[in-house]
């Protein structure tokens, strides 16, 4: 009887955690095909072709007019909410045994603020779902340096949320060209070819996600130093700055790179190494 109930018990567990897992994989997906929508919208304004300049929020905004678009929007929801879920499997239960010291506490730190900011975007997804929000706005960021910059030291405040956007951008881009990023990939089960794409997908994607957030973090200092919630932006408005700076074409191959990274994502939801003990 004790060996029954110690094997059902077992059963239970890996059932849970193969349960968690693929909650888990699921939301990895889902954010990929966040980045997969906001790089192909963009894409198509830079070369002509329709679309439009958009975050996250306007991007899943484009999704709200039909049947479909409502269907793929509660999937999206639904996958968000487990993404969330996994971040903040990582920050508290630490399953990659990233540890307690301060290089360990940064990264499950990162974590947990990825997994806050993924819960604004499934509540946002919700909201549009219910038709009680628009996500064609400036973006949370304007919004969080408008309320930093009310308090006493305001300016100082945007300033670190700009170097935090920094530091996060200089990861970003170590993590594309060091290799990094294949962290935690198996690509035993895959092919040369296959192998191929994964690096090249992965390497141009956090490249661009890379250029993307140094924009926001220079956004975000110029308005730390002009004392202006309106210089600041998320991605839209780095968006904007790189068609006005640098040109269409430009926007279109960072666009590009965004969406190469939500393929990326695709890849680590089926392939990602997990443990969900």
């Amino acid at each position: 009887m004790s060996t029954a109930h110690e094997l059902k018990s077992t059963a239970n567990k890996l059932s849970s955690g193969d349960t968690k897992e693929k909650f888990a994989r699921f939301g990895i997906g889902a954010k990929g095909f966040v980045y997969c929508l906001i790089g192909g919208l963009t894409a198509m304004t830079a070369f002509g072709l329709g679309g439009k300049k958009t975050g996250s929020g306007g991007a899943l905004e484009t999704l709200s007019g039909g049947t479909f678009g409502q269907i793929l929007l509660i999937l999206t929801a639904v996958g968000l909410v487990g993404f969330v879920f996994w971040r903040f499997y990582q920050a508290f239960a630490d399953p990659e045994d990233k540890g307690n010291d301060a290089k360990g506490l940064a990264r499950r730190f990162g974590y947990f603020s990825s997994g806050v900011f993924y819960c604004f975007l499934a509540f946002t997804t919700v909201k549009i779902l219910l038709g009680s929000s628009s996500g064609g706005g400036s973006g949370s960021n304007e919004t969080i340096v408008s309320t930093l910059l009310q308090e006493t030291y305001g300016q100082i405040l945007v300033g670190i949320l700009g170097a935090i956007f920094a530091g996060k951008s200089i990861y970003q881009l170590y993590r594309a060209l060091s290799g990094k990023f294949k962290d935690k990939v198996k690509e035993s089960g895959l092919d040369q070819n296959t192998q191929k794409f994964v690096l090249n997908s992965g390497r141009v994607g956090y490249i661009s996600r890379g250029i993307v957030i140094a924009i926001i973090s220079f956004l975000t200092f110029r308005a730390a130093f002009t004392a202006n919630s309106s210089s600041a932006g998320g991605t839209k408005q780095a968006f904007e700055f790189l068609q006005n700076e640098f040109g269409a074409i430009t926007l279109g191959v960072i666009a590009l790179g965004l969406f190469s990274y939500g393929v990326f994502m695709f890849i680590k939801a089926r392939y990602r190494e997990m443990s969900m003990d």
